[in-house]
């Protein structure tokens, strides 16, 4: 499964709002309300993506980050589950399933514009989910990359230094 999507910034910002833990929580809430990551987002790091259940309970996937090439590319290696705080990636279900993939591209493309593209290897059980849920976070990815991108205007007083008064 391949997505993308042209977002209004530098590789640089777009990388930012992938790997910082406050924006990531704020594009990823398309997957889940809690989303979250703990770990680090350089190559061989491990890296827990997860969000807490209704009943309060954390689960998610035990991955390690496979590559990381700033501003350009990072793979994430999908090698489990977490559940109730335990980490899943010997169990003969999970061994069916992972490793999977999750590669990140990011290409500057010109007039201050970066395509991301996002290409997944996955078991087709989750197939149709992620076909509807990765275009809106790509949507709020963009939002939120853009918004910090955007120039702030703060009301300003002009003084006109000849007349000592402000215009």
């Amino acid at each position: 499964m391949s997505h993308e999507i042209q977002i209004v910034a530098p590789a640089a910002s777009v990388w930012d709002a992938v790997v910082d833990p406050h924006k990531y929580r704020a594009w990823t809430r398309e997957f889940h309300p809690t989303s979250y990551f703990e770990g680090g987002w350089n190559k061989g790091d491990k890296i827990l993506f997860l969000g807490q259940d209704d009943k309060g309970s954390i689960g998610g996937m035990v991955a390690e980050i496979a590559e990381s090439d700033f501003p350009k590319f990072i793979s994430i290696r999908h090698l489990g589950y977490v559940q109730d705080g335990f980490e899943d990636t010997q169990s003969e279900a999970v061994r069916a399933l992972f490793p999977s993939y999750e590669n990140y591209f990011l290409e500057e493309i010109g007039d201050g514009k970066t395509r991301f593209r996002v290409e997944l290897d996955m078991d087709e059980s989750y197939w149709e989910m992620m076909q509807e849920m990765w275009p809106r976070a790509l949507k709020a990815l963009k939002d939120v990359v853009e918004q910090a991108e955007s120039p702030k205007i703060y009301p300003c007083l002009w003084f006109d230094k000849e007349a000592g008064e402000a215009a």
